[in-house]
């Protein structure tokens, strides 16, 4: 557990890695805790019936070895993938902790993707066995044919067709008791595809030892875990590494309940409300969701929420955001920074740190993050490079799924590359610049979007807003932004001056945007970033 210093370097020096040998994630953060018949886990909150189920983790417990007990039945052994494509549920969490007992492989994949998307990542990872719910079955219904590994289909639905197994039929039939695979921590657990904002998602195989390499930074970002009452949700899905790892295994590693948030639409107004209803303390909000947030009218005078700590991450906040959550949240919204591949290595925490507007943080304990240079050597102060994590660490990937060009490719030396430009000021903190591909070079200038973004967000009749750079003759490329308006709100010239001129005085004559288009939506992926390369693509066609 990470030990709170005085200050940000006592706390950073203090730090040691313990990673056992023989670790599994399924033991750890569920039959660990279930010696306590009383501890609660999971809060379900069912919003169609508007119900609300509490699970133990001794009740996990059991429900967990009988699908493991049930799954072996089926064939399915240790390394094994196991597909699970459920939007956050208890069954969701049985699947992985089962998955992670017998020593298979969780494959965890969102239930918004189509049947191609589900397809590709079905196949590549040579899934045996999948989870689904109702629409997910269809899907693979539909796909089933051109899926020559898959052996097996598990329905959370209440339909019944062919060979699909019932999850419910599966948890009767199945022992209670379980013993779990003797796991060594350098063990695969997780095959986590990455969102695909650049080129193909590439599959990112993760050891059981990554949940212990993500502890110092969620407690770090956490102001410090456990402190009494602590109580997390989060809308972020549990497909992704920053639901799954920062959210609920996390929690659960310290015998925490998690609220498990309705699937559908993120509604702000919902969020609030189903923090104040369950006594939320901790939660993971992505930026994203945030910005939506700040459209709801007096939310601390309408909703009774307490919360102790919320953290950030996926793209920048700007001070914007920060300024909104210490008035409408009630707390200083700690930043994080990570990747799929390598995730919760730079983040703030205020308790001991001085949190500076636009700076995503400092390296977390037990990280040793740089900004480096293209040969692979440290970048001095306030030189534009690349985020780069010492290995070896234990959050950090094994390998890319069957790609050794890509996973050599990660690593210049000791280093794994991100693939994000920033640059470190003088005392440590990291600023944010973009994708390598999303860097706008204009007349000379290296204009990161993330710090003008910032800027057009200040603006009282701007929701979201995103940066790119297009084509141009002279300059070799301009600053285009397209930014949504609050509700209420009207495009007009007056307004694109207006937004001109504030970045032009905050930050400077040669990054304010040239070109500003208003948008209805701005295309993301299932993880709530922006995807610029389709904002660039439309900046280049002709209008």
């Amino acid at each position: 557990m990470l030990k709170r210093g005085r200050d940000y370097r006592e706390t950073y020096d203090g730090f040691r890695w313990e990673v056992p040998r023989l670790y599994n994630i399924g033991v750890d953060v569920c039959d660990r805790h279930a010696g306590d018949a009383s501890r609660l886990a999971l809060i379900h909150h069912d919003e169609g019936t508007d119900t609300v189920v509490e699970y133990s983790f001794r009740r996990l417990r059991e429900m967990s070895n009988r699908l493991a007990n049930a799954l072996t039945g089926l064939g399915i052994a240790r390394g094994d993938r196991v597909g699970i494509v459920l939007p956050q549920s208890p069954g969701t969490a049985v699947a992985h902790l089962a998955v992670y007992k017998m020593g298979a492989v969780a494959v965890p994949l969102s239930c918004l993707f189509g049947p191609g998307a589900l397809e590709y990542r079905l196949r590549h990872s040579g899934a045996s066995l999948v989870v689904v719910d109702e629409a997910g079955l269809s899907k693979v219904e539909s796909i089933e044919d051109r899926l020559p590994s898959l052996r097996h289909v598990v329905t959370v639905s209440s339909r019944r067709c062919g060979d699909v197994h019932s999850f419910d039929d599966l948890l009767e039939r199945g022992d209670e008791q379980f013993t779990p695979a003797p796991t060594d921590a350098d063990d695969p657990a997780l095959l986590i595809y990455t969102s695909g904002t650049t080129g193909s998602p590439k599959g990112a195989l993760h050891a059981h030892r990554a949940l212990l390499g993500h502890l110092p930074g969620v407690e770090f970002s956490n102001n410090f875990l456990p402190q009494a009452g602590d109580r997390f949700w989060s809308p972020a899905d549990w497909a992704w590494i920053a639901g799954l790892m920062d959210v609920l295994l996390s929690a659960w590693h310290h015998g925490l309940p998690v609220v498990v948030d309705p699937p559908g639409k993120f509604d702000p107004e919902r969020a609030f409300h189903l923090m104040a209803r369950h006594d939320v303390r901790n939660a993971l909000i992505p930026p994203s969701a945030l910005k939506m947030m700040r459209d709801v009218r007096e939310p601390r005078q309408r909703y009774s929420f307490d919360l102790r700590t919320v953290f950030s991450g996926g793209e920048p906040l700007g001070a914007e955001v920060l300024e909104w959550g210490e008035e409408s949240l009630g707390v200083t919204i700690n930043e994080v920074y990570g990747q799929t591949e390598v995730n919760m290595v730079v983040g703030s925490c205020h308790e001991v740190m001085e949190i500076r507007p636009g700076s995503m943080g400092r390296p977390m304990p037990g990280h040793e993050v740089a900004v480096i240079r293209k040969d692979g050597s440290r970048a001095p102060a306030e030189e534009i490079g690349e985020i780069a994590v010492r290995s070896p660490d234990p959050v950090m990937l094994l390998e890319y799924w069957n790609d050794p060009q890509a996973t050599e490719d990660k690593f210049i030396g000791d280093w794994a590359r991100t693939g994000d430009m920033a640059r470190v000021d003088d005392e440590g903190y990291f600023w944010f610049m973009g994708r390598e591909d999303d860097l706008i070079i204009s007349s000379g200038y290296r204009i990161g979007p993330s710090e003008v973004e910032d800027s057009i967000l200040r603006h009282p009749g701007v929701s979201m807003a995103a940066v790119v750079g297009v084509p141009h003759e002279v300059r070799g490329e301009i600053v285009k932004a397209f930014v949504k308006l609050k509700p209420g709100v009207r495009a007009s010239g007056e307004l694109v001056e207006a937004i001109r001129e504030m970045v032009r005085v905050n930050l400077a004559a040669h990054e304010y945007p040239r070109e500003i288009e208003f948008v209805d939506s701005l295309p993301m992926t299932t993880t709530g970033k922006i995807i610029r390369r389709e904002l660039r693509e439309r900046g280049e066609a002709p209008r």
